[in-house]
């Protein structure tokens, strides 16, 4: 049975967002451990409550993460349909490895500088990938 080209994007950048993980975690560790956050005897709460006490350029590392485990689910959705209905080729293929692209730069610069006008303009460009494989795979299942 032949694979679907479309499965290496997907796959992409599910290996980017484990390595974002891996990130997070090299940096998020040893800063809990720098403030003196007593992990053992923590209950309950959320990534997010660690904004007030770790810092900006350590939590951007886990915003990313959450990031990539949002819009992205669009993502996959959108290939699996392309891949099933048998639009997983050419314009589609290109599109979905120009998200993976746009994506990667978006994290690259969250996780180091985290600019929002350039992380915003990143994930437009990506959002409008989404929309392109969209629209596509409607022509294609409502034909």
């Amino acid at each position: 049975m032949e694979t679907s080209a479309m499965l290496q994007p997907m796959v992409a950048l599910i290996l980017w967002t484990m390595l974002i993980w891996l990130w997070m975690y090299v940096t998020r560790i040893p800063a809990m451990n720098k403030a003196k956050i007593d992990t053992a005897n923590l209950v309950g709460g959320k990534g997010g409550d660690l904004d007030e006490l770790l810092p900006p350029v350590v939590q951007w590392k886990a915003h990313n993460y959450n990031h990539l485990l949002t819009e992205p689910t669009l993502f996959y959705a959108i290939c699996v349909i392309l891949i099933l209905s048998r639009q997983d080729y050419g314009l589609n293929l290109t599109i979905a490895w120009a998200y993976v692209g746009l994506r990667v730069l978006h994290s690259l610069v969250q996780v180091t500088v985290n600019r929002v006008i350039i992380r915003f303009a990143l994930f437009a460009l990506s959002s409008l990938c989404i929309i392109a494989l969209t629209i596509h795979a409607a022509l294609a299942v409502f034909h």
